[in-house]
């Protein structure tokens, strides 16, 4: 992205902060914009989102949105802001900052699933807005007092963001060759029964999946970036 689009972007998000919004024609409005777009992104994707189709189904012209926002990157990021809510204060939460990073997952997680765009638009180097810096602040502060280092604890947490974008990516782009019970799908069984001989560390995994959640591996993963950092915290001087 480049500079001046960038700082467009900041004094979008950052700039306006306080100051009382330009006048507004009836029914038309910054929140009215980023509400119809991000219905559908919801329904349809972002790339569903257009500054056309957005001014048709308000009703208005492709040209009366650009008082507000001044091309389709400067409305994803507003959408974005909009969608990942208000951050979560995890200083209530008991049991430490494992307990912590735990209920930030979930809420995080929420958010994503009820914005599946989400994990998507928020990829690559871009402007973040003061709410979604509010929820790295949070997953940030969650590793206070463990003794990590200030790059330990960034790493720790670009980790645990990478785990659930992943995760989550799986569970909504629905390229995966699974079925909703953590099955093969029709496809991908009759593969197995053609050539399961050929893959028969596969064959046996998928044999004895047991009662595992069926969340595409967040909760073992999750767990298990969890442990590591426990044993990380625990081999502190």
């Amino acid at each position: 992205m480049a500079a001046a689009d960038q700082n467009g972007i900041v004094d979008l998000l950052w700039g306006q902060l306080g100051k009382q919004p330009a006048p507004a024609r009836p029914s038309l409005s910054l929140p009215a914009i980023v509400a119809a777009a991000t219905a559908i992104a919801d329904a349809e994707g972002i790339d569903g989102v257009s500054m056309q189709r957005v001014a048709g189904d308000l009703g208005f012209t492709k040209m009366s949105l650009y008082r507000y926002v001044s091309s389709k990157a400067d409305l994803v990021a507003v959408m974005v802001e909009s969608a990942v809510g208000a951050p979560p204060d995890l200083s209530r939460v008991e049991g430490g900052w494992r307990e912590r990073l735990l209920e930030f997952s979930r809420l995080l997680a929420a958010v994503w699933q009820r914005h599946p765009w989400l994990p998507w638009a928020t990829l690559g180097e871009r402007v973040m807005g003061p709410r979604e810096v509010g929820w790295v602040e949070a997953a940030v502060g969650a590793l206070d007092g463990t003794g990590l280092s200030g790059g330990e604890r960034m790493d720790a947490v670009f980790l645990l963001f990478g785990h659930l974008r992943n995760t989550e990516s799986l569970t909504t782009s629905g390229t995966q060759p699974w079925t909703s019970d953590r099955r093969p799908s029709d496809a991908f069984a009759r593969i197995l029964d053609r050539h399961g001989a050929t893959f028969p560390a596969l064959a046996a995994a998928i044999g004895d999946l047991g009662d595992a959640p069926h969340d595409n591996g967040r909760a073992f993963g999750l767990a298990c970036i969890l442990d590591g950092l426990t044993a990380r915290i625990d081999a502190k001087p």
